[in-house]
Protein backbone atom coordinates (compact mmCIF):
# COMPACT_ATOMS: atom_id res chain seq x y z
CA UNK A 1 0.00 0.00 0.00
CA UNK A 2 2.37 2.54 0.72
CA UNK A 3 4.79 1.04 -2.01
CA UNK A 4 1.75 1.89 -4.20
CA UNK A 5 1.61 5.08 -2.88
CA UNK A 6 5.76 6.41 -3.33
CA UNK A 7 5.82 8.50 -5.74
CA UNK A 8 7.68 6.65 -9.10
CA UNK A 9 11.14 7.57 -9.91
CA UNK A 10 9.87 9.34 -13.40
CA UNK A 11 7.89 12.09 -11.24
CA UNK A 12 11.58 13.27 -10.19
CA UNK A 13 12.49 13.62 -13.83
CA UNK A 14 9.23 15.12 -14.94
CA UNK A 15 10.06 17.40 -12.14
CA UNK A 16 13.44 18.28 -13.66
CA UNK A 17 11.88 18.45 -16.99
CA UNK A 18 9.82 21.28 -15.47
CA UNK A 19 12.14 23.56 -13.89
CA UNK A 20 14.21 23.25 -16.85
CA UNK A 21 11.21 24.79 -18.81
CA UNK A 22 10.55 27.44 -16.56
CA UNK A 23 14.36 28.22 -16.65
CA UNK A 24 13.82 28.27 -20.66
CA UNK A 25 10.86 30.10 -20.59
CA UNK A 26 12.88 32.92 -17.92
CA UNK A 27 15.48 33.07 -20.44
CA UNK A 28 13.29 33.70 -23.19
CA UNK A 29 11.68 36.51 -21.62
CA UNK A 30 14.44 38.09 -20.24
CA UNK A 31 16.64 37.32 -23.82
CA UNK A 32 14.19 37.38 -27.15
CA UNK A 33 10.93 38.42 -25.75
CA UNK A 34 9.93 40.75 -27.87
CA UNK A 35 9.11 44.61 -25.74
CA UNK A 36 4.72 44.24 -25.51
CA UNK A 37 4.11 41.17 -27.14
CA UNK A 38 3.86 37.74 -25.36
CA UNK A 39 2.42 36.09 -28.17
CA UNK A 40 5.85 34.77 -29.32
CA UNK A 41 9.40 35.59 -29.02
CA UNK A 42 12.83 36.24 -30.95
CA UNK A 43 15.82 33.55 -31.30
CA UNK A 44 18.81 35.56 -30.38
CA UNK A 45 16.77 38.75 -30.86
CA UNK A 46 16.21 38.00 -34.76
CA UNK A 47 14.00 34.77 -35.40
CA UNK A 48 10.20 34.61 -34.63
CA UNK A 49 9.08 31.55 -32.58
CA UNK A 50 6.09 30.29 -30.21
CA UNK A 51 3.15 31.29 -32.44
CA UNK A 52 2.42 27.82 -33.55
CA UNK A 53 4.28 27.71 -36.61
CA UNK A 54 6.42 25.92 -38.30
CA UNK A 55 9.84 28.13 -38.57
CA UNK A 56 12.31 25.54 -39.58
CA UNK A 57 11.16 23.90 -42.62
CA UNK A 58 10.23 25.67 -46.49
CA UNK A 59 6.94 25.21 -46.77
CA UNK A 60 5.53 23.64 -50.34
CA UNK A 61 5.23 26.12 -53.18
CA UNK A 62 1.60 26.16 -53.28
CA UNK A 63 -0.43 28.71 -55.30
CA UNK A 64 -1.05 31.00 -52.70
CA UNK A 65 2.66 30.89 -52.08
CA UNK A 66 3.50 31.16 -56.20
CA UNK A 67 0.44 34.04 -56.46
CA UNK A 68 2.10 35.93 -52.88
CA UNK A 69 5.56 35.83 -54.78
CA UNK A 70 3.93 37.06 -58.55
CA UNK A 71 2.42 40.02 -56.63
CA UNK A 72 5.72 40.69 -55.18
CA UNK A 73 7.33 40.90 -59.18
CA UNK A 74 4.10 43.20 -59.92
CA UNK A 75 5.21 45.99 -57.21
CA UNK A 76 9.06 45.44 -57.98
CA UNK A 77 8.80 45.95 -61.67
CA UNK A 78 6.21 48.65 -61.20
CA UNK A 79 7.94 50.62 -58.99
CA UNK A 80 10.97 51.12 -61.26
CA UNK A 81 8.59 52.17 -64.42
CA UNK A 82 8.26 55.99 -63.97
CA UNK A 83 12.25 56.71 -63.74
CA UNK A 84 12.42 53.78 -66.56
CA UNK A 85 9.88 54.97 -68.71
CA UNK A 86 10.04 58.89 -68.10
CA UNK A 87 13.74 58.72 -67.60
CA UNK A 88 14.79 57.92 -70.94
CA UNK A 89 12.44 60.91 -73.11
CA UNK A 90 12.99 64.35 -70.61
CA UNK A 91 13.81 66.06 -74.30
CA UNK A 92 10.34 64.90 -75.56
CA UNK A 93 8.33 65.89 -72.66
CA UNK A 94 9.90 69.55 -71.91
CA UNK A 95 9.50 70.02 -75.64
CA UNK A 96 5.59 69.41 -75.50
CA UNK A 97 4.88 70.93 -72.02
CA UNK A 98 7.34 73.63 -71.56
CA UNK A 99 9.64 73.62 -68.27
CA UNK A 100 12.80 73.73 -69.70
CA UNK A 101 14.09 75.22 -66.57
CA UNK A 102 12.58 73.03 -64.15
CA UNK A 103 12.21 69.84 -65.99
CA UNK A 104 14.73 68.22 -63.64
CA UNK A 105 12.23 67.94 -61.01
CA UNK A 106 10.67 65.54 -62.33
CA UNK A 107 13.47 62.97 -61.31
CA UNK A 108 14.23 64.17 -58.12
CA UNK A 109 10.00 64.64 -57.37
CA UNK A 110 9.97 60.86 -57.42
CA UNK A 111 13.27 60.32 -55.46
CA UNK A 112 12.24 62.91 -53.07
CA UNK A 113 9.02 61.49 -52.22
CA UNK A 114 10.29 57.66 -52.35
CA UNK A 115 12.75 58.55 -49.73
CA UNK A 116 10.29 60.84 -47.68
CA UNK A 117 7.78 58.15 -47.08
CA UNK A 118 9.73 55.02 -46.61
CA UNK A 119 10.48 54.78 -43.52
CA UNK A 120 7.09 56.04 -42.06
CA UNK A 121 5.73 53.40 -44.36
CA UNK A 122 8.11 50.46 -43.66
CA UNK A 123 7.11 50.31 -39.70
CA UNK A 124 3.17 50.84 -40.56
CA UNK A 125 4.08 47.95 -42.52
CA UNK A 126 5.80 45.72 -39.93
CA UNK A 127 2.74 46.61 -37.49
CA UNK A 128 -0.33 46.47 -39.96
CA UNK A 129 0.55 44.69 -42.64
CA UNK A 130 1.71 44.35 -46.21
CA UNK A 131 -1.27 43.87 -47.91
CA UNK A 132 -2.94 47.38 -47.42
CA UNK A 133 -0.03 49.23 -48.10
CA UNK A 134 1.10 47.20 -51.18
CA UNK A 135 -2.74 47.92 -52.95
CA UNK A 136 -1.55 51.68 -51.64
CA UNK A 137 1.39 51.65 -53.37
CA UNK A 138 0.44 50.10 -56.58
CA UNK A 139 -2.43 52.77 -56.62
CA UNK A 140 -0.32 56.07 -56.40
CA UNK A 141 2.12 54.78 -59.13
CA UNK A 142 -1.62 54.11 -61.37
CA UNK A 143 -2.47 57.57 -60.91
CA UNK A 144 1.13 59.14 -60.91
CA UNK A 145 1.49 57.92 -64.51
CA UNK A 146 -2.21 58.68 -65.06
CA UNK A 147 -1.33 62.41 -63.92
CA UNK A 148 1.90 62.22 -65.92
CA UNK A 149 0.38 61.68 -69.24
CA UNK A 150 -2.35 63.83 -69.05
CA UNK A 151 -0.07 67.01 -67.60
CA UNK A 152 -0.60 70.02 -70.02
CA UNK A 153 2.32 72.08 -68.22
CA UNK A 154 5.66 70.70 -66.25
CA UNK A 155 4.65 71.86 -62.55
CA UNK A 156 1.61 69.18 -62.82
CA UNK A 157 4.05 66.63 -64.66
CA UNK A 158 6.36 66.98 -61.48
CA UNK A 159 3.26 66.44 -59.22
CA UNK A 160 2.30 63.39 -61.17
CA UNK A 161 5.88 62.09 -60.34
CA UNK A 162 5.72 62.80 -56.89
CA UNK A 163 2.67 60.84 -56.81
CA UNK A 164 4.30 57.91 -58.30
CA UNK A 165 7.49 58.42 -56.25
CA UNK A 166 5.10 57.88 -53.22
CA UNK A 167 3.95 54.79 -54.96
CA UNK A 168 7.27 53.61 -55.79
CA UNK A 169 8.61 53.95 -52.22
CA UNK A 170 5.29 51.64 -51.03
CA UNK A 171 5.57 49.44 -53.92
CA UNK A 172 9.62 49.02 -53.69
CA UNK A 173 9.61 48.41 -50.15
CA UNK A 174 6.92 45.97 -49.77
CA UNK A 175 8.32 44.08 -52.63
CA UNK A 176 11.94 43.22 -51.38
CA UNK A 177 10.66 43.33 -47.37
CA UNK A 178 7.53 40.31 -48.54
CA UNK A 179 9.87 38.52 -50.86
CA UNK A 180 12.48 38.07 -47.88
CA UNK A 181 10.09 36.87 -45.41
CA UNK A 182 8.64 34.01 -47.42
CA UNK A 183 12.00 32.85 -48.21
CA UNK A 184 14.08 30.17 -45.75
CA UNK A 185 16.75 32.89 -44.49
CA UNK A 186 19.61 31.38 -46.50
CA UNK A 187 17.48 31.34 -49.80
CA UNK A 188 16.89 35.00 -49.39
CA UNK A 189 19.05 35.91 -51.93
CA UNK A 190 17.93 33.39 -54.51
CA UNK A 191 14.48 34.27 -54.12
CA UNK A 192 15.56 37.86 -54.26
CA UNK A 193 18.03 37.14 -57.49
CA UNK A 194 14.34 35.53 -58.86
CA UNK A 195 12.14 38.98 -58.34
CA UNK A 196 14.70 40.96 -59.42
CA UNK A 197 15.00 38.61 -62.96
CA UNK A 198 10.97 40.16 -63.43
CA UNK A 199 12.64 43.27 -64.91
CA UNK A 200 14.03 41.71 -67.76
CA UNK A 201 11.07 42.79 -69.91
CA UNK A 202 11.71 46.31 -69.00
CA UNK A 203 15.74 46.53 -69.16
CA UNK A 204 14.89 48.29 -72.56
CA UNK A 205 13.20 50.62 -71.43
CA UNK A 206 15.25 53.30 -72.61
CA UNK A 207 14.95 51.76 -76.09
CA UNK A 208 11.03 51.52 -75.60
CA UNK A 209 10.46 55.10 -74.37
CA UNK A 210 12.25 56.50 -77.33
CA UNK A 211 10.46 54.29 -80.54
CA UNK A 212 7.10 55.02 -78.22
CA UNK A 213 8.09 59.13 -77.91
CA UNK A 214 9.24 59.25 -81.27
CA UNK A 215 6.36 57.51 -83.37
CA UNK A 216 2.72 58.19 -80.77
CA UNK A 217 4.43 60.33 -78.71
CA UNK A 218 5.60 60.60 -75.19
CA UNK A 219 2.15 60.00 -73.23
CA UNK A 220 1.88 56.61 -74.23
CA UNK A 221 4.73 55.81 -72.26
CA UNK A 222 2.43 56.20 -69.00
CA UNK A 223 -0.35 54.40 -70.34
CA UNK A 224 2.28 51.63 -70.90
CA UNK A 225 3.53 51.61 -67.05
CA UNK A 226 -0.10 52.48 -66.02
CA UNK A 227 -1.62 49.68 -67.02
CA UNK A 228 1.00 47.31 -66.14
CA UNK A 229 0.69 48.31 -62.56
CA UNK A 230 -3.08 47.92 -62.67
CA UNK A 231 -2.37 44.73 -63.82
CA UNK A 232 -0.93 44.11 -60.65
CA UNK A 233 -3.11 46.01 -58.66
CA UNK A 234 -5.72 42.76 -59.95
CA UNK A 235 -2.90 40.30 -58.69
CA UNK A 236 -2.19 41.71 -55.60
CA UNK A 237 -5.95 42.14 -54.62
CA UNK A 238 -7.48 38.74 -55.17
CA UNK A 239 -4.30 36.93 -54.89
CA UNK A 240 -2.09 38.74 -52.08
CA UNK A 241 -3.53 37.75 -48.90
CA UNK A 242 -0.58 37.46 -45.97
CA UNK A 243 -0.97 36.01 -42.81
CA UNK A 244 -1.83 38.66 -39.70
CA UNK A 245 1.33 40.17 -38.96
CA UNK A 246 2.35 38.66 -35.28
CA UNK A 247 3.14 41.66 -33.74
CA UNK A 248 -0.64 43.28 -33.77
CA UNK A 249 -2.07 39.78 -32.75
CA UNK A 250 -4.40 40.20 -29.85
CA UNK A 251 -4.15 44.00 -30.26
CA UNK A 252 -6.73 46.29 -29.61
CA UNK A 253 -7.20 48.83 -32.26
CA UNK A 254 -6.60 51.51 -29.33
CA UNK A 255 -3.53 49.82 -28.83
CA UNK A 256 -2.42 48.98 -32.38
CA UNK A 257 -2.83 53.23 -33.10
CA UNK A 258 -0.55 53.71 -29.57
CA UNK A 259 2.26 51.89 -31.10
CA UNK A 260 2.17 54.22 -34.39
CA UNK A 261 4.99 56.69 -34.53
CA UNK A 262 2.71 59.28 -35.87
CA UNK A 263 5.58 62.34 -34.22
CA UNK A 264 8.67 60.56 -35.74
CA UNK A 265 6.40 60.07 -39.34
CA UNK A 266 5.82 63.49 -39.05
CA UNK A 267 9.45 65.02 -38.14
CA UNK A 268 11.35 62.14 -40.62
CA UNK A 269 9.02 62.79 -43.72
CA UNK A 270 8.74 66.68 -43.33
CA UNK A 271 12.22 66.72 -42.44
CA UNK A 272 13.36 64.81 -45.58
CA UNK A 273 11.32 66.73 -47.90
CA UNK A 274 12.39 70.17 -47.33
CA UNK A 275 15.84 69.21 -46.41
CA UNK A 276 16.45 67.24 -50.25
CA UNK A 277 14.53 70.39 -51.77
CA UNK A 278 16.48 72.53 -50.06
CA UNK A 279 19.62 70.56 -51.49
CA UNK A 280 18.56 70.41 -55.29
CA UNK A 281 17.77 73.99 -55.40
CA UNK A 282 21.06 74.97 -54.82
CA UNK A 283 23.23 76.17 -57.15
CA UNK A 284 20.49 75.48 -59.79
CA UNK A 285 17.47 77.00 -59.61
CA UNK A 286 19.25 79.60 -56.93
CA UNK A 287 22.39 80.64 -55.07
CA UNK A 288 23.17 78.92 -52.36
CA UNK A 289 23.00 82.26 -49.97
CA UNK A 290 19.50 82.53 -51.17
CA UNK A 291 16.67 82.50 -48.14
CA UNK A 292 15.10 79.93 -50.79
CA UNK A 293 17.47 77.30 -50.58
CA UNK A 294 18.86 78.03 -46.33
CA UNK A 295 14.88 78.15 -45.22
CA UNK A 296 14.36 74.78 -46.20
CA UNK A 297 17.97 73.45 -46.03
CA UNK A 298 18.05 74.21 -42.23
CA UNK A 299 14.50 73.75 -41.64
CA UNK A 300 15.20 70.37 -42.91
CA UNK A 301 17.98 69.61 -41.49
CA UNK A 302 16.38 71.04 -37.73
CA UNK A 303 13.63 68.28 -38.39
CA UNK A 304 15.84 65.50 -38.82
CA UNK A 305 18.09 66.50 -35.54
CA UNK A 306 15.15 66.34 -33.91
CA UNK A 307 13.56 63.32 -35.65
CA UNK A 308 16.97 61.44 -34.34
CA UNK A 309 16.44 62.78 -30.97
CA UNK A 310 12.62 61.89 -30.16
CA UNK A 311 13.75 58.40 -32.08
CA UNK A 312 16.34 57.91 -29.20
CA UNK A 313 14.82 59.59 -25.90
CA UNK A 314 11.04 60.46 -26.63
CA UNK A 315 9.04 57.66 -28.43
CA UNK A 316 7.98 54.65 -26.83
CA UNK A 317 7.55 52.75 -29.80
CA UNK A 318 9.97 54.37 -32.29
CA UNK A 319 9.96 53.87 -35.96
CA UNK A 320 13.39 52.21 -35.82
CA UNK A 321 13.33 50.22 -32.49
CA UNK A 322 17.28 49.85 -30.87
CA UNK A 323 16.64 45.92 -31.33
CA UNK A 324 16.78 46.53 -35.21
CA UNK A 325 20.70 46.78 -34.78
CA UNK A 326 21.93 42.87 -33.56
CA UNK A 327 25.05 43.17 -36.32
CA UNK A 328 25.70 47.02 -35.68
CA UNK A 329 28.66 46.83 -37.67
CA UNK A 330 27.73 45.31 -40.24
CA UNK A 331 24.59 47.01 -40.40
CA UNK A 332 26.08 50.57 -40.36
CA UNK A 333 28.57 50.05 -42.54
CA UNK A 334 26.01 48.34 -45.36
CA UNK A 335 24.34 51.27 -45.14
CA UNK A 336 27.32 53.72 -46.06
CA UNK A 337 27.85 51.47 -49.43
CA UNK A 338 24.31 51.65 -49.73
CA UNK A 339 24.49 55.55 -49.46
CA UNK A 340 27.55 55.94 -52.10
CA UNK A 341 25.92 52.89 -54.43
CA UNK A 342 23.28 55.20 -54.88
CA UNK A 343 25.47 58.20 -55.34
CA UNK A 344 27.09 56.59 -58.72
CA UNK A 345 23.49 54.97 -59.82
CA UNK A 346 21.97 57.87 -60.39
CA UNK A 347 25.01 58.52 -62.22
CA UNK A 348 24.28 56.05 -64.57
CA UNK A 349 20.35 55.89 -64.49
CA UNK A 350 20.25 59.78 -65.00
CA UNK A 351 22.98 60.89 -66.72
CA UNK A 352 24.32 57.99 -69.10
CA UNK A 353 21.05 58.43 -70.96
CA UNK A 354 21.20 61.91 -71.35
CA UNK A 355 25.00 62.12 -72.45
CA UNK A 356 24.21 59.26 -74.65
CA UNK A 357 21.62 61.68 -76.16
CA UNK A 358 23.22 64.71 -76.19
CA UNK A 359 26.64 63.49 -77.06
CA UNK A 360 26.49 61.03 -79.27
CA UNK A 361 23.11 61.65 -81.57
CA UNK A 362 19.40 61.58 -81.17
CA UNK A 363 18.96 58.74 -83.38
CA UNK A 364 15.77 57.08 -80.85
CA UNK A 365 17.10 53.08 -81.81
CA UNK A 366 20.99 54.58 -81.11
CA UNK A 367 19.82 56.21 -77.73
CA UNK A 368 17.81 52.88 -76.86
CA UNK A 369 20.82 50.39 -77.74
CA UNK A 370 23.47 52.77 -75.58
CA UNK A 371 21.21 52.20 -72.76
CA UNK A 372 21.19 48.79 -72.58
CA UNK A 373 24.39 47.91 -71.01
CA UNK A 374 23.61 49.58 -68.24
CA UNK A 375 19.89 47.85 -67.82
CA UNK A 376 20.89 44.68 -68.51
CA UNK A 377 24.32 44.40 -65.95
CA UNK A 378 22.75 46.34 -63.28
CA UNK A 379 19.95 43.27 -63.11
CA UNK A 380 22.69 40.58 -63.55
CA UNK A 381 25.19 42.22 -61.09
CA UNK A 382 22.34 42.11 -58.70
CA UNK A 383 21.37 38.55 -59.85
CA UNK A 384 25.02 37.48 -59.48
CA UNK A 385 25.38 38.77 -56.10
CA UNK A 386 22.12 37.39 -54.61
CA UNK A 387 22.68 33.91 -56.13
CA UNK A 388 26.26 33.81 -54.25
CA UNK A 389 25.06 35.15 -50.36
CA UNK A 390 22.51 31.83 -51.27
CA UNK A 391 25.05 29.90 -52.76
CA UNK A 392 28.37 30.49 -50.43
CA UNK A 393 25.69 31.01 -47.47
CA UNK A 394 27.29 34.06 -46.55
CA UNK A 395 31.09 35.77 -48.03
CA UNK A 396 29.01 39.51 -48.59
CA UNK A 397 32.32 41.36 -47.72
CA UNK A 398 33.86 39.70 -50.44
CA UNK A 399 30.84 40.01 -52.75
CA UNK A 400 30.59 43.92 -51.83
CA UNK A 401 34.70 44.65 -51.99
CA UNK A 402 34.38 43.13 -55.47
CA UNK A 403 31.16 45.05 -56.32
CA UNK A 404 32.70 48.26 -55.30
CA UNK A 405 35.67 48.34 -57.16
CA UNK A 406 33.68 47.43 -60.09
CA UNK A 407 31.72 50.17 -59.39
CA UNK A 408 34.49 52.46 -58.93
CA UNK A 409 36.75 52.09 -61.68
CA UNK A 410 33.55 51.50 -63.94
CA UNK A 411 32.01 54.85 -63.53
CA UNK A 412 35.41 56.61 -62.84
CA UNK A 413 36.51 54.69 -66.25
CA UNK A 414 33.52 56.88 -68.45
CA UNK A 415 35.83 60.13 -68.01
CA UNK A 416 38.02 58.90 -71.06
CA UNK A 417 34.56 58.93 -72.93
CA UNK A 418 34.27 61.80 -75.95
CA UNK A 419 32.44 62.44 -78.76
CA UNK A 420 33.95 60.28 -81.27
CA UNK A 421 34.87 56.88 -78.28
CA UNK A 422 31.81 55.32 -77.73
CA UNK A 423 33.26 52.18 -79.37
CA UNK A 424 35.27 52.20 -75.98
CA UNK A 425 32.81 52.16 -73.43
CA UNK A 426 30.62 49.62 -73.81
CA UNK A 427 32.48 47.00 -71.89
CA UNK A 428 33.32 50.26 -69.41
CA UNK A 429 29.36 49.94 -69.21
CA UNK A 430 29.75 46.60 -68.68
CA UNK A 431 31.79 46.77 -65.66
CA UNK A 432 29.77 49.54 -64.18
CA UNK A 433 26.46 48.18 -64.44
CA UNK A 434 27.59 44.84 -63.05
CA UNK A 435 29.31 46.78 -59.71
CA UNK A 436 26.64 49.09 -59.16
CA UNK A 437 23.77 46.35 -59.38
CA UNK A 438 25.88 44.09 -56.78
CA UNK A 439 25.44 46.92 -54.40
CA UNK A 440 22.15 48.69 -54.26
CA UNK A 441 19.25 45.70 -54.01
CA UNK A 442 22.05 42.52 -52.42
CA UNK A 443 22.68 45.59 -49.76
CA UNK A 444 19.08 45.62 -49.21
CA UNK A 445 18.53 41.79 -48.88
CA UNK A 446 21.58 41.52 -46.30
CA UNK A 447 20.17 44.13 -43.94
CA UNK A 448 16.96 41.91 -43.95
CA UNK A 449 18.81 39.07 -43.15
CA UNK A 450 20.46 40.60 -39.62
CA UNK A 451 17.72 41.94 -38.29
CA UNK A 452 14.41 40.30 -35.95
CA UNK A 453 11.62 38.85 -38.62
CA UNK A 454 9.25 41.50 -37.22
CA UNK A 455 11.11 44.64 -38.87
CA UNK A 456 12.17 42.85 -42.15
CA UNK A 457 10.17 46.19 -43.79
CA UNK A 458 11.64 48.61 -41.37
CA UNK A 459 15.13 48.21 -42.23
CA UNK A 460 14.16 47.32 -45.88
CA UNK A 461 12.93 50.86 -45.94
CA UNK A 462 15.84 52.33 -44.18
CA UNK A 463 18.08 50.79 -46.55
CA UNK A 464 15.74 52.16 -49.18
CA UNK A 465 15.50 55.64 -48.00
CA UNK A 466 19.11 55.79 -47.45
CA UNK A 467 19.77 54.87 -50.95
CA UNK A 468 17.44 57.18 -52.30
CA UNK A 469 19.19 60.09 -50.02
CA UNK A 470 22.22 59.25 -51.34
CA UNK A 471 21.20 59.29 -55.04
CA UNK A 472 19.74 63.07 -54.49
CA UNK A 473 23.05 63.89 -52.44
CA UNK A 474 24.63 62.29 -55.50
CA UNK A 475 22.70 64.23 -58.32
CA UNK A 476 22.68 67.30 -56.70
CA UNK A 477 26.46 66.92 -56.76
CA UNK A 478 26.91 65.98 -59.59
CA UNK A 479 24.77 67.91 -61.49
CA UNK A 480 26.26 71.11 -60.08
CA UNK A 481 29.71 69.79 -61.16
CA UNK A 482 28.14 69.72 -64.39
CA UNK A 483 26.51 72.93 -64.88
CA UNK A 484 29.78 74.55 -63.66
CA UNK A 485 31.80 73.08 -66.08
CA UNK A 486 29.25 72.76 -68.97
CA UNK A 487 28.58 77.33 -69.18
CA UNK A 488 32.42 77.90 -69.64
CA UNK A 489 32.84 74.78 -72.07
CA UNK A 490 29.77 76.13 -74.08
CA UNK A 491 30.77 79.25 -74.34
CA UNK A 492 34.39 78.22 -75.63
CA UNK A 493 33.15 75.82 -78.33
CA UNK A 494 30.09 76.89 -79.23
CA UNK A 495 30.55 80.28 -78.88
CA UNK A 496 34.05 79.91 -80.68
CA UNK A 497 32.53 77.99 -83.42
CA UNK A 498 29.66 80.76 -84.08
CA UNK A 499 31.59 83.79 -83.53
CA UNK A 500 35.55 82.48 -85.73
CA UNK A 501 33.85 80.07 -88.30
CA UNK A 502 30.36 80.98 -88.97
CA UNK A 503 31.39 85.05 -88.06
CA UNK A 504 28.03 85.49 -86.10
CA UNK A 505 29.10 87.94 -83.25
CA UNK A 506 25.70 88.91 -82.14
CA UNK A 507 25.61 88.25 -78.28
CA UNK A 508 21.60 87.02 -78.17
CA UNK A 509 22.89 84.51 -80.67
CA UNK A 510 25.81 82.90 -79.23
CA UNK A 511 23.03 82.64 -76.38
CA UNK A 512 20.19 81.43 -77.68
CA UNK A 513 22.11 78.82 -79.15
CA UNK A 514 23.81 77.63 -75.81
CA UNK A 515 20.75 77.56 -73.94
CA UNK A 516 18.58 75.32 -77.33
CA UNK A 517 21.64 73.10 -76.88
CA UNK A 518 21.92 72.68 -73.42
CA UNK A 519 17.86 72.08 -73.61
CA UNK A 520 18.49 69.25 -76.12
CA UNK A 521 16.71 71.37 -78.42
CA UNK A 522 18.69 70.74 -81.84
CA UNK A 523 15.89 71.59 -84.31
CA UNK A 524 15.51 75.42 -82.87
CA UNK A 525 19.45 75.90 -84.21
CA UNK A 526 17.66 76.12 -87.35
CA UNK A 527 15.71 79.19 -86.17
CA UNK A 528 18.73 81.33 -85.21
CA UNK A 529 19.80 83.79 -87.81
CA UNK A 530 23.16 82.71 -89.66
CA UNK A 531 22.30 78.81 -88.76
CA UNK A 532 18.85 78.59 -90.70
CA UNK A 533 18.79 77.11 -93.87
CA UNK A 534 23.07 76.18 -93.88
CA UNK A 535 23.02 72.26 -93.18
CA UNK A 536 26.90 73.18 -93.02
CA UNK A 537 26.56 75.86 -90.49
CA UNK A 538 24.28 74.24 -88.51
CA UNK A 539 26.06 70.59 -87.92
CA UNK A 540 29.19 72.78 -86.85
CA UNK A 541 27.45 73.73 -84.01
CA UNK A 542 26.11 70.55 -83.19
CA UNK A 543 29.40 69.18 -83.42
CA UNK A 544 30.54 72.03 -81.00
CA UNK A 545 27.33 71.02 -78.40
CA UNK A 546 28.36 67.75 -78.47
CA UNK A 547 32.22 68.57 -77.72
CA UNK A 548 31.13 70.80 -75.01
CA UNK A 549 28.62 68.11 -73.30
CA UNK A 550 31.53 65.23 -73.64
CA UNK A 551 34.24 67.87 -71.50
CA UNK A 552 31.51 68.70 -69.19
CA UNK A 553 30.09 65.37 -68.31
CA UNK A 554 34.19 63.96 -67.58
CA UNK A 555 33.97 65.81 -64.42
CA UNK A 556 30.79 64.01 -63.31
CA UNK A 557 33.12 60.38 -63.13
CA UNK A 558 35.72 62.22 -61.59
CA UNK A 559 33.45 63.22 -58.23
CA UNK A 560 32.36 59.50 -58.30
CA UNK A 561 35.56 57.84 -57.94
CA UNK A 562 35.74 60.05 -54.44
CA UNK A 563 32.68 58.37 -53.51
CA UNK A 564 33.77 54.62 -54.90
CA UNK A 565 37.02 55.14 -52.32
CA UNK A 566 34.88 55.50 -49.22
CA UNK A 567 32.43 52.17 -50.28
CA UNK A 568 35.78 50.29 -50.82
CA UNK A 569 37.00 50.51 -47.49
CA UNK A 570 33.96 50.23 -45.82
CA UNK A 571 32.81 46.87 -47.78
CA UNK A 572 36.72 45.99 -46.08
CA UNK A 573 35.51 46.28 -42.84
CA UNK A 574 32.28 44.37 -42.92
CA UNK A 575 31.61 41.54 -41.14
CA UNK A 576 30.51 37.39 -42.01
CA UNK A 577 26.93 37.11 -41.95
CA UNK A 578 26.87 33.20 -42.56
CA UNK A 579 26.03 32.76 -38.84
CA UNK A 580 22.94 33.93 -39.86
CA UNK A 581 22.27 32.18 -42.77
CA UNK A 582 19.90 29.02 -41.28
CA UNK A 583 16.62 27.46 -42.82
CA UNK A 584 14.09 29.95 -40.62
CA UNK A 585 11.26 30.91 -42.32
CA UNK A 586 10.04 34.74 -41.18
CA UNK A 587 6.53 34.08 -42.24
CA UNK A 588 4.69 31.02 -43.26
CA UNK A 589 2.63 30.69 -45.54
CA UNK A 590 0.58 27.69 -46.16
Amino acid sequence: MSASTTPPPASNGSTGDEQQEVKQMEKIAIHDQVPGHDNYYEKNGLRTYGDGEDHDHEPPMSSKRFMSLAAMAFLWTGSQLPMYLYGGVPPYIYGDIGGVDRWIWMTLANLIASAAVCPFVGSLSDLLGRRYVALMGAGFIILGMIVCSTAKVMNVFIGGMTLSGIGAGMAELTALAGTSELAPTAKRGKYNAGLILTILPWCPSVLWSQLIATHGGWRWCGLLGGLWMFLGFLVILFFYFPPPRINSTGLTRKQLIAQIDFVGGFLSVSGMILFLAGLQWGGYQYKWTSAHVLAPLLLGAALLVAFGLWESYGAKYPMFPARIKQAPQILTLTLVITFISGANFISLLMFWPTQSFNVYGHDPVQVGLRGLPVAFCVMVGAVINLSCLSIFKGRNKELLIISCVLMTAGVGALSCADHFSMYRLWGILVLAGLGTGGIIIPAAVITTIICPDDLIATVTALTLAVRVIGGAIGYCVYYNVFVNKFVPNAVKMIGGVMELELHITNVTYIETAIGYTSASLLTLLKTIPGIAGNDTAYEMVVLAGQEAFAASYRSIYYVSLAFGGVAILSACFLGDIGQYMDDHVAVVMH
